[in-house]
């Protein structure tokens, strides 16, 4: 009779080692903190969200398991400081935090793009975090995991993707309610296609408002490439 017992464990430390990759690229960062930088981007697949503007479906259901270790000889392999895990929605996998954290180890300097939905407390303190906040003209602002708030740090940042003056105005009065000014960077950035970045940026003068204006840097280089 053979013992099969060796082999089984293997595979359930190999499957408890991995993740299922969408892809993994070179770019510049076109948003949030580290905007401009020269980035590795290694995009996760899956979602539970389904945000009317999002412009990675392709991330929905189609990619590989890879291993940890052949993810991180994958970043290595661009000569890139800059690493942005994302996805879809990248905390949907558990072994997402280990991924973070093995980067970290590297010396990579490391950030994660998380809708919101997602409990961000098992993070490692070494990740920059810019977490979304859905408002209504995305249909999923009923997803938004209101206990993040509580835990965001001074180097987090914290996104706003704005759709329309109403989404404008209940971003406002998010920020005013949560009273999140002061606590970590505040994004406001217009939707690709749905408001006019100009229109935007004068709201934000008119009120005053203490938020980051901010494009995607990639739309404007690239326009909706995936991959770019």
């Amino acid at each position: 009779m053979i013992d099969t017992a060796p082999t089984a464990e293997a595979g359930r430390a190999a499957k408890a080692d991995r993740l299922r990759i969408n892809e993994i690229f070179h770019s510049l960062q076109g948003e949030a903190d580290a905007v401009g930088y020269p980035t590795v981007f290694v995009r996760l697949t899956g979602c539970p969200l389904r945000c009317q503007y999002c412009d990675t479906e392709y991330a929905f259901h189609a990619g590989d398991w890879l291993a940890i270790d052949a993810i991180l000889d994958r970043v290595a392999s661009f000569g890139t400081r800059h690493v942005c895990v994302t996805g879809g929605e990248p905390l949907a996998q558990p072994n997402c935090l280990k991924l973070l954290s093995r980067l970290c180890d590297h010396n990579f300097q490391v950030s994660l793009e998380t809708s919101g939905a997602m409990d961000i407390a098992g993070v490692d303190a070494r990740v920059a975090r810019v977490v979304d906040i859905k408002t209504p003209g995305s249909h999923e602002s009923h997803r938004n995991w209101l206990e993040n708030l509580a835990l965001l740090r001074p180097g987090d940042q914290l996104k706003f993707v704005i759709c329309s003056r109403d989404d404008y105005q209940w971003s406002k009065d998010f920020l005013a309610a949560h009273a999140l000014h002061g606590r970590c960077q505040i994004l406001f950035s217009p939707s690709y296609t749905q408001l006019s970045p100009r229109d935007l940026a004068e709201w934000i003068l008119a009120d005053r408002l203490a938020v980051r204006f901010q494009l995607q840097l990639h739309k404007v280089l690239w326009g909706d490439i995936p991959g770019k």
